[in-house]
């Protein structure tokens, strides 16, 4: 069961959306006033066509219409030339807007405790990043823009009316309540609605990355009727709330469709009823109608558009709410006085589950090569967790030179202690970029000196561009053993004086991953090294084994001592040589 990530609140977003305007004032200043612009060009080509009409019925000649028909020619071009300024402004606008967006969404995933992401699931994470923030971006990019325009150019025309009748306005405002009510239950609804559904989203994400990703876990423990079944599940809720979005969206247009006409007749109907006395001419009758009947586009794309913000505002709720998710400890954490590892009395457990580490206490002192072995289950990688800092115990401390781990600044922590497990990621890119991220400084020379740290300069060098060579789907495609190569140099390059390696060679061959692990610790010689590992030749180069059972440290001593004490250790030796243990 994942926790996922908070959302922000209505008011969090209004905020939200109001500094990203004021960050481009100045567009957004340009993009209002050439709307407005737009708006009155338009609106004076049916007051001059009632002109024109009533200056027909005056008697008035050829020159005359001719004359307004010009001035309607010209306004119209000046609207199209308006409006697609405005329109290119608010393109510029928005993607801008966007670029602040994304940026935003980066930096404070990168501040989010590792923990907290992996509480929450990469699906939703990935969700909000990928689904959510394009969301956003047509919003921004699109609909934006286009619901400003309409909204300047409804009330403009809305005015227009009022100007010439107020009773004929305040018919076409009345003849529109249906579209005021609808719009009203429409929008109670649409939050909490559109909220559910990208939740729905993250969780298919969810289940479905975490079955593909561990599909040979859920081979091997016959876990695949409970995996599809989840998947059914997560899906078949997701299609629910997707109906239901459909259901508020189908309710609400058909009210509107039906709400565009009333005005226009309600107005002809009011409208001939003054003409026929002789309180409005002719004219004014068939500029009011044309003005409400221009209204239908604009109305329009307002209500299609807001029934798209919706959407966009539950997305960017789930963007905006990175902001309101735990951070990593921010500068300012003191400077650890050693390298020297202390873990005392520490207790710890994971939510809904029962105690997983009981009481262990342990001391890892600079410049040791220190292996934790022990059966499935018994709390290791758990432990390796916490000397990380991914994860603080519940109760007990662990500290780096008396300054709890948990409470280091990321990038002081980064220097301090890096976690490499069995899990890797190529990046889309080269070489090159895969390896900068651990060490942006680095020349070339680093980068091949890294690479042949862990083994795989030789494979590299046969790369059709060397460093330069693209990785990925739509490069030069790499298998688990290099992926997991790259990490290992990424960590070299970053060069942490601890290191802790969390079955970190498990998907390198037996050959491969003695001479990584050999490499590795030339090149780490003088640093602490504490490997999590199920290959017990590990252990035996270890300076002293730590050995886990049940969340305790049961044995604690060199490879010799612990075989020569035929305990746990020692079954667990001669098990893995197929031997059978001797008389002690």
């Amino acid at each position: 069961m994942t926790a996922q990530l908070p959302v922000a609140e209505p008011a969090d977003v209004r905020r939200a959306a109001g500094r990203l305007i004021r960050a481009d004032g100045r567009a957004f200043t340009a993009l209002l006033a050439l709307n407005a612009l737009a708006a009155a060009a338009g609106l004076v080509g049916p007051w001059l066509l009632g002109r024109i009409i009533d200056e027909v019925r005056a008697g008035g000649g050829v020159d005359t219409v001719d004359r307004l028909a010009l001035i309607i020619l010209v306004c119209a071009l000046a609207q199209l030339l308006l409006a697609r300024a405005a329109r290119y402004v608010g393109h510029r606008f928005g993607e801008r807007t966007l670029a602040r967006v994304r940026e935003e969404f980066v930096d404070r995933t990168l501040a989010l405790p590792a923990s907290a992401v992996e509480r929450a699931g990469t699906g939703d994470l990935t969700a909000r990043g990928t689904a959510d923030v394009a969301m956003v971006g047509t919003t921004l990019r699109d609909a934006g823009p286009e619901l400003l325009i309409a909204s300047v150019q409804s009330l403009f025309l809305l005015g227009a009316v009022f100007v010439l009748d107020p009773l004929l306005g305040a018919c076409a405002v009345l003849a529109q309540a249906g579209i005021w009510f609808t719009l009203r239950w429409y929008l109670r609804r649409a939050r909490a609605a559109y909220l559910a559904e990208g939740a729905a989203t993250s969780e298919v994400a969810e289940i479905l990355g975490a079955t593909a990703s561990g599909a040979r876990t859920v081979e091997a423990f016959g876990l695949q009727r409970r995996r599809i079944t989840a998947s059914r599940e997560a899906l078949e809720t997701s299609r629910r709330t997707r109906m239901y979005t459909l259901y508020l969206r189908s309710v609400f247009f058909l009210v509107v469709e039906v709400s565009y006409v009333l005005p226009v007749v309600v107005v002809l109907l009011v409208g001939g009823a003054l003409h026929e006395r002789g309180a409005m001419s002719l004219g004014a009758v068939v500029a009011a109608a044309l003005y409400l009947r221009q209204l239908e586009s604009p109305l329009d794309t307002i209500l299609m558009r807001v029934e798209q913000l919706q959407s966009s505002s539950a997305s960017f709720a789930r963007v905006e709410g990175l902001s309101r998710a735990p951070r990593a400890t921010g500068s300012g954490s003191p400077a650890p006085a050693d390298d020297r590892i202390d873990v005392t009395g520490v207790r710890y457990s994971y939510d809904r589950g029962g105690e997983v580490l009981r009481g262990v206490d342990l001391t890892v002192r600079p410049g040791e090569r220190l292996a934790v072995v022990g059966p499935s289950g018994a709390g290791k990688t758990t432990l390796s967790r916490l000397l990380a800092g991914i994860d603080a115990p519940r109760s007990g401390t662990v500290t780096v030179g008396g300054v709890p781990v948990a409470d280091l600044d990321p990038e002081q922590l980064r220097r301090q202690v890096v976690l490499v497990t069995q899990e890797h990621h190529v990046f889309l890119g080269t070489v090159r970029d895969n390896l900068l991220i651990a060490e942006p400084s680095a020349g070339d020379a680093e980068l091949w000196a890294a690479l042949a740290a862990v083994g795989a300069d030789d494979w590299a060098q046969e790369l059709p561009a060397g460093l330069d060579t693209e990785l990925g789907p739509r490069g030069h495609g790499t298998d688990g053993s290099r992926a997991q190569q790259l990490a290992l140099a990424r960590v070299v390059l970053a060069d942490p004086h601890t290191l802790i390696l969390d079955e970190a060679t498990a998907l390198l061959d037996p050959a491969t991953a003695r001479h990584t692990e050999r490499a590795l610790a030339a090149v780490l010689e003088g640093r602490t090294v504490i490997a999590i590992a199920h290959r017990l030749h590990t252990a035996h180069d270890a300076d002293r084994v730590a050995v886990m059972e049940d969340g305790r440290l049961t044995e604690l001593g060199t490879h010799e001592s612990l075989v020569a004490a035929e305990g746990a250790y020692a079954a667990l030796w001669h098990s893995w040589h197929g031997e059978r243990p001797g008389p002690s």
